[in-house]
């Protein structure tokens, strides 16, 4: 009969997380990356002489791996059942790879070096949509596969860093991208450079947390709750045994198999509502309107009037991460409903001081700070704890399935928010102009964010403290209530 490990172990537990966490740094690098190589890529493809590079062209090649995120959202689901959480997140984090090396070399075989053509963007975009499948696939794999392994008195906090590391991940990009073209601010060839080589050397520099995350990957374990969904029950002890010590490890086991009754289990077998509440939990993270704010930062500054826009986006990224790690350090003391719904209350106020201002004659600061206290609010409330929420409100035996639905809803949103958004608040109407559209685009967030705070308040459970087994068991109690009534 094996040995188990009698205590569990910290460290064990913190080493898996770390790595899981690098696929949520990839996101947020790989999202990222094409803000600082867009007016390059948009130069070097402009010089083709098979077609002409339209500004429509441009805006899909920048946006071409949402629709990756998409795909790899939707089949995320599917992957995690058939091959595992873990062997997943490598078909990921080579994804991240192929799509760097390839972003930074469309030309490979096929085309000449540094002769721009319309299958060279064809052959560009279908790298990007690569680097957005395992976009979609860490995205909703890493707070899966973290959550599965946690304890559920530290999941919401390990749940959270997943969070933590996708705004990193941004922030890491950004400043790679700036080194990148510092390294030649001496060139009097700047320009050209950049529009060549400069680029390039952006894209190929995910190449190396890449790597990283794919060779470490396969030194963690498979989750512990696939495993035993699966048969492999000595293998999942072995993983719990490790985290929780042999004694915890076997009530887990046992009651993951009081929870497994249908196996695996189709989609609404536990009814509509949980499906409803964690796939609404996506969109409303989308819609209250957070992208269109963290895209286009700059944009909204300088309508304010302030000269330094680049500055104050800078400072916002730095509040951005600060009030990530409150919600990292309390969701397990406050619980998930009230961030969420403090959150939302939050965005409204910080909305609607941006929506006064535009018809208002208020200081410049009051819309600055507004904007400010929007984005913070987002980022202690539906930023991580969204993340936590999908990982933690499904049951076991639909968990990856239902996971892939929810992610996919985010990745829609997210592209319908950031493409609505221009047009919004460029709208003019009579004596306002262009203020209507300022006015208009953050009165309809703050009446989203309302909505949410109700949403939450009335129909989510919170699941503070509770096992993934308990959540499966209070899911399949309101199904057989509803299924009597």
């Amino acid at each position: 009969m094996p040995s188990y490990r009698q205590t569990g172990s910290y460290a064990y537990l913190i080493r898996i997380v770390l790595v899981a966490v690098i696929g949520g740094l990839l996101f947020g690098y790989d999202t990222a990356v094409i803000s600082g190589a867009e007016r390059g890529l948009q130069a070097f493809f402009q010089g083709a002489s098979d077609f002409t590079y339209t500004d429509g062209l441009h805006g899909f090649t920048t946006s071409s791996a949402l629709i990756g995120c998409i795909i790899g959202a939707l089949l995320s689901g599917v992957i995690a059942s058939r091959i595992g959480r873990k062997r997943s997140l490598f078909m990921a984090g080579i994804l991240f790879l192929l799509s760097a090396l390839g972003s930074y070399c469309p030309e490979f075989i096929f085309f000449p070096k540094g002769i721009p053509s319309r299958g060279l963007l064809v052959a560009f975009n279908c790298y990007r949509i690569l680097g957005g499948i395992g976009v979609g696939l860490a995205s909703a794999l890493c707070p899966m596969y973290i959550a599965e392994v946690a304890p559920a008195s530290r999941r919401g906090r390990l749940v959270s860093w997943n969070q933590f590391a996708i705004i990193f991940g941004q922030l890491v990009v950004y400043f790679v991208n700036f080194l990148i073209i510092q390294s030649h601010s001496n060139d009097p060839q700047l320009v050209e450079w950049t529009n060549s080589v400069g680029w390039r050397r952006m894209f190929v520099s995910e190449a190396f947390p890449a790597g990283l995350f794919s060779l470490l990957i396969l030194l963690v374990p498979e989750s512990p709750r696939y495993l035993a969904l699966h048969g492999h029950e000595e293998k999942a002890l072995t993983v719990l045994a490790n985290i929780n010590g042999e004694k915890r490890a076997r009530e887990i086991i046992q009651e993951i198999k009081d929870t497994a009754v249908e196996k695996i289990g189709k989609l609404f077998a536990y009814g509509f509502m949980v499906i409803f509440i964690g796939c609404m939990l996506s969109v409303f993270q989308q819609i209250i309107g957070i992208n269109a704010v963290l895209y286009f930062a700059p944009r909204i500054f300088e309508s304010m009037g302030v000269s330094d826009n680049m500055l104050f986006t800078v400072i916002m990224g730095i509040i951005n991460i600060s009030f990530t790690l409150v919600a990292v350090f309390t969701v397990e003391k406050l619980g998930r409903k009230p961030l969420l719904i403090t959150g939302s209350l939050g965005m409204a106020v910080g909305a609607l001081g941006v929506a006064l201002s535009n018809v208002m004659t208020l200081p410049p600061l009051v819309p600055v700070i507004s904007i400010m206290l929007y984005s913070a609010c987002f980022m202690f409330s539906w930023g991580p704890i969204c993340w936590v929420y999908i990982s933690e409100i499904f049951p076991n035996t639909i968990r990856s399935r239902a996971t892939a639905w929810a992610v996919a809803f985010q990745w829609i949103f997210n592209f319908i928010v950031s493409s609505t958004f221009v047009p919004m608040y460029n709208m003019q109407l009579g004596d306002m102009g262009e203020r209507f559209g300022h006015f208009f685009v953050y009165i309809l967030y703050g009446v989203i964010c309302i909505v949410a705070a109700v949403f939450v308040w009335r129909l989510v459970p919170e699941t503070k403290g509770k096992t993934l087994e308990e959540m499966t068991a209070l899911w399949r109690n309101r199904a057989r209530k509803h299924k009597k009534h």
